[in-house]
Order: structure tokens, then C-alpha cells, then sequence
């Protein structure tokens, strides 16, 4: 079988630490160009734009869209328009609409497209998943914490409208809770903190719950320093289970601690190369419609301003 030939478009630190080495350990794909206007890849050919791109390789069959998502939905929509297949980065854009246009048009050309939520392949989550299942969910507490200093430096989009600030890690919280809570969840109350020289938050608090009213708390914040937290608690009927270091650590009650090596993007590229030999649609926009909602209804308040 042919190898999927793949290009990255987006060359930033998400790009260089996860995909590259997630395309290079999957034997289904062969990494030949990258896109960016200011970085250059190793090793592959170089463009400074998917047009470009798509000219100078006319046989290439899939992108991977690693850029910020105030950008991602023009060139996802140039990339499927000419028939290639499409992996987005999480988000998958910046407003749904935008999602649910580029479903329409994949549909059209007979391509695979798929939204990736990374932190759904940390090891705990399936296992989580199966042992919550049939269980009642009493009450959950996320709590998201991390430095933006140390895993955004620099990146201004971020602060800017339609890069989430908090939500960016935030969203890998919300990723996990849809996947491993049963029924739909729907947000109660919301508080967003916004520093004054910024257009997204820097933290926020969301109480959530689902159609059984189980109250679902969460804790965001991006200016944590000193050990991060990613950590869900979830207290049931039949004990509590903790997902910890990003969903990567499960514990159960007292048993021993579920501990897995990282296979987030490994697991993500063998999806994608599932899809595209289908010809098939992933797109699960469940967690992007929560902070769609938190932006919309959530209580806004202004706090220090924000300085690198």
C-alpha cells in the first residue's frame, strides 16, 4: 500500500514537538513539505503558503493544519476544495461555524477530515471511560493549571479574539469530560477573567452539569507556576476515580495507579490514516460548543494585565 503523503501546514512548537515525530513513527505516512511564511522544516520541501504548497506538490494527498485557528478555516477550505485530506489541530477553528461549513465541503469531495482532541489518547481515558459507564456520577471537579509562560511563549495570538487564552489548554479538559461522562452537558454558570490588555481570558470558573443534574466543576487558570496541574476527580456511587497528569494517570479507590507512555499523537495519526484510506469524517465538535458557550454566557470581569 502507498504511503499517505502529508504536509504540515503551521511550523510552531506543537508542530515540531508532537506531529513530526508522530508522522515519522507512523509507517502509513511519508512527511514531504511544510507550509509557514516564517519557519522552515528540516529536511522536506518548503512553502510560505498552502497554495503554494499545493502547486509545488501536486500529488500530495493530506495536511495537517498546526497554525492558530483565527487562520485555519481558509486554508482547511483551500486544502479540501482541491481534494486533499485534512487533520486539524484542536481547536478546529475559530468559531463552529466555520466547522460545520468545512464538514459540508468534505462531504462534497469525498475526503477525510478530522478534528483531533489529543488529550482524548492520554492513557486513563478510555479505561475511565468504561469504568464510569453504568456508574452514577455524584459530582466532578476539573481542575486546569498551567503556565502559559512556559508552554505559549511568545505566541501573542493566544491573547488575541479567537485563540481562547485559557481555553486552549482549557478545551483538553472539556475533550475529557464529554468522552468519559455520560449524557450532554450543558453550562450553568461561567466567570472569565480577561486581562485588560487582552482579548481572551486568563482564567475561568464553569459549573457545568448533565441531564441527571450531576454538577460538574471547573477550575481554569493560565498563570500556574511550579508543578501544573490536569486533574479530574470523579466521585461516583461505587467510589472515586482521579485522572491526573492530563488524563495520562488513572486511579481508582485505593487500587494501584493506571500508567501508560504518552501516545496521544501516535494514536491520532493512526486514526487519521484510518480516515483516509475511508474516505471518512471524524469531527466531534462537543467540547468547542462548551467554550462557545462560556464565551457567550459567561460573566466577564477584568484583572491585571497581562505581560510576558
Amino acid at each position: 500500500m502507498n504511503k499517505i503523503k502529508i504536509a504540515l501546514v503551521g511550523v510552531g512548537k506543537i508542530a515540531r514537538d508532537q506531529h513530526v515525530p508522530a508522522i515519522a513513527g507512523n509507517a502509513a505516512f511519508e512527511l514531504v513539505a511544510a507550509a509557514s511564511p516564517h519557519h522552515k522544516l528540516d529536511g522536506v520541501k518548503n512553502f510560505p503558503d498552502v497554495q503554494a504548497l499545493i502547486a509545488g506538490v501536486p500529488d500530495l494527498d493530506a495536511l495537517a493544519i498546526c497554525t492558530p485557528p483565527q487562520i485555519r478555516y481558509d486554508i482547511a477550505r483551500f486544502a479540501l476544495a482541491q481534494g486533499r485530506h485534512v487533520m486539524l489541530e484542536k481547536p478546529p477553528g475559530a468559531t463552529l461555524n466555520e466547522v460545520s461549513a468545512l464538514v459540508e465541503l468534505a462531504k462534497s469531495k469525498g475526503v477525510a477530515l478530522q478534528a483531533t482532541w489529543h488529550s482524548r489518547e492520554a492513557a486513563g481515558v478510555e479505561p475511565a471511560r468504561r469504568w464510569l459507564a453504568g456508574r452514577n456520577v455524584r459530582k466532578v471537579v476539573v481542575t486546569w493549571k498551567e503556565d502559559v509562560r512556559v508552554w505559549h511563549p511568545g505566541q501573542t495570538w493566544i491573547w488575541k479574539a479567537g485563540g481562547l487564552g485559557v481555553f486552549d489548554p482549557g478545551i483538553n479538559a472539556m475533550s475529557i469530560i464529554t468522552r468519559i461522562l455520560p449524557g450532554n452537558l450543558v453550562l450553568r454558570d461561567a466567570q472569565l477573567a480577561f486581562p485588560s490588555n487582552c482579548e481572551a481570558p486568563v482564567a475561568a470558573t464553569l459549573q457545568l452539569a448533565n441531564e441527571s443534574g450531576t454538577d460538574v466543576c471547573m477550575d481554569l487558570d493560565f498563570l500556574q507556576t511550579g508543578p501544573q496541574t490536569w486533574d479530574i476527580v470523579v466521585d461516583t456511587d461505587d467510589g472515586r476515580l482521579v485522572l491526573s497528569k492530563g488524563g495520562s494517570v488513572l486511579r481508582i479507590n485505593d487500587d494501584p495507579p493506571i500508567e501508560a507512555p504518552d501516545r496521544e499523537y501516535p494514536n491520532l495519526y493512526a486514526r487519521f490514516a484510518e480516515l483516509v484510506r475511508s474516505h471518512q469524517i471524524d469531527v466531534d465538535v462537543t467540547p468547542f460548543q462548551l467554550v462557545a458557550d462560556a464565551f457567550m454566557c459567561g460573566r466577564r470581569v477584568v484583572v491585571a494585565p497581562f505581560v510576558e
